[in-house]
């Protein structure tokens, strides 16, 4: 069972209707801000074909699939208000938080 570091009571409507997506429990449970975010093509209609990660996982860490869950993107949005601007960036886009913590594009 996992500790998560927001409760359910404490989820507003920030970014509603982006469907599904993949972060890590850095995020989730530890309550790192996102650090690396990817979109990538949706597996299904209610996916969004984002993925959020702290930036902290090791590639064993990713390897766990206990690390990671499928959540609402309104659910990271809570975690991290800052992912919201970038929500409508097409399939394709990654961004990370440089040194003064702000998100720029890259190219994966």
């Amino acid at each position: 069972m996992k500790n998560f570091k927001l409760k359910a009571e404490q989820i507003k409507e920030l970014a509603k209707g982006h469907g599904g997506c993949i972060a890590t429990d850095m995020i989730t449970v530890e309550g790192k801000p996102v650090g690396y975010m990817y979109r990538e093509a949706p597996n299904n209609p209610q996916d969004s074909g984002w993925c959020f990660m702290s930036g902290y996982e090791s590639q064993e860490y990713m390897d766990e699939p206990a690390n990671h869950e499928i959540y609402d993107v309104n659910t990271i949005a809570n975690y991290d208000p800052e992912i919201i601007p970038l929500l409508n960036s097409p399939i394709g886009s990654a961004f990370e938080r440089n040194e003064s913590g702000v998100f720029v594009e890259i190219d994966e």
